[in-house]
């Protein structure tokens, strides 16, 4: 806990942060570079309030309160407003078409949308859903996926083509997950839309697992295939931001 401040209050956080990993004195105090006598106060004053409650072994466990805190705490957690400012400084920078999109079942969902400041608008609308394979956003949730859940995914809904350049077999798409994977942001060249390319990214949750996807839209001659693949890094930070915003890990996985 180098050169970190040393308030009581931060002293406290720190250990109920360790709570969610570690139930002896010693390895919380370990993992947050305390005393242990100071551990253990903390502690109790957790247990005192219903934070911690011990394990009867000299250890301690999460307490009833921190469910209880985070049962209403997520009852008014609303993800699209917790990852509007990120995608509004995605949409200034780009002055592209942002999208949020939900992964839902086996589709994605727009959750939010911020038009491009172009004289058109892409055809796409809050609440429409899409089919993950043949776009941006969509396959960078499949990349995020096993291998087996994409095929569950895809076997359930098929592979069908919206315009001449739609993925349209397993062995195809697993090799372009590949390299979504590698890159870590996906491209949609005219597979969904004739004339519309965009780059999406996933988006993680405090579990690890996919949720979501961020993209950016235009019309082909607007964004070059050379320029999606310079933006892609750029969508890729504004869909770790989002993460971040939905209490994902800091090392998020890949697929």
């Amino acid at each position: 806990m180098d050169n970190r401040p040393s308030t009581a209050i931060d002293k406290a956080l720190w250990v109920l942060e360790a709570l969610a990993e570690h139930e002896s004195v010693t390895k919380i105090a370990t993992a947050t570079g305390l005393p242990k006598s100071t551990t253990h106060r903390i502690l109790q004053s957790l247990a005192e309030h219903g934070f911690a409650r011990p394990d009867g072994t000299g250890g301690y466990l999460p307490g009833p309160k921190i469910l209880t805190l985070a049962g209403r705490m997520l009852a008014r957690f609303d993800p699209v407003r917790q990852a509007s400012p990120v995608l509004q400084r995605l949409h200034d920078q780009t002055g592209y078409t942002v999208h949020l999109a939900v992964l839902n079942g086996d589709e994605a969902v727009y959750a939010a949308k911020l038009e491009g400041r172009k004289p058109y608008q892409m055809p796409s609308r809050v609440g429409m859903s899409l089919w993950l394979h043949t776009s941006a956003i969509g396959k960078a949730m499949l990349a995020a996926m096993s291998d087996d859940e994409v095929a569950g995914i895809t076997t359930r809904t098929g592979l069908t083509r919206r315009t001449p350049a739609t993925i349209t077999t397993q062995a195809a798409l697993r090799r372009h997950l590949a390299r979504v994977r590698e890159c870590g942001f996906a491209i949609d060249d005219e597979e969904n839309e004739a004339g519309i390319r965009c780059v999406g990214a996933a988006v993680f949750d405090h579990t690890g697992h996919v949720v979501a996807g961020v993209s950016i839209s235009t019309l082909t001659h607007e964004l070059s295939v050379d320029d999606a693949q310079e933006l892609g890094p750029l969508v890729a930070s504004t869909a770790h931001e989002v993460s971040r915003t939905l209490g994902a890990p800091l090392e998020l996985p890949t697929g």
